[in-house]
């Protein structure tokens, strides 16, 4: 991963919006253009009606034109590896090949990579539909 990747997921993590839970998260995605594209996450005092920060990010992947995720950075600065929650690992997994990497960050850098398969290893996979 190119330390661009990371910075912007920082970045990203600035623009949350955490009053609740005091929890922010920023990710920052690299698509197949060559693009970043990021987010933070968005609580609402209406619990579960807030969104991630890997949500925010693919949004913003699919309304820059792009379609999938070749690596996928994620910070918080209240934990040393912030993995994807359930339903964004699925998420992600809709933009994503097995091998798309995923870079779990504290605020200094990435703490582990891994793959979609390895993260998500037995995703509902878009082909099961037909």
């Amino acid at each position: 991963m190119s330390h661009d990747l990371f910075e912007a997921a920082r970045g990203a993590m600035a623009f949350a919006h955490a009053p609740y839970s005091k929890f922010p998260v920023g990710a920052a995605i690299r698509a197949e253009d060559g693009k970043i594209y990021t987010g933070a996450n968005i609580e609402n005092l209406s619990f579960p009606q807030g969104w991630c920060a890997e949500p925010t990010a693919i949004g913003q992947m699919i309304m820059g034109g792009a379609k999938k995720i070749v690596e996928i950075a994620i910070v918080a600065e209240k934990l040393p590896l912030c993995p994807p929650c359930g339903g964004c690992r699925q998420k992600i997994a809709e933009f994503a090949s097995k091998e798309t990497r995923i870079y779990l960050c504290d605020e200094t850098g990435v703490r582990k990579t891994m793959t979609m398969d390895e993260m998500l290893p037995f995703s509902f996979e878009t082909e099961v539909l037909g």
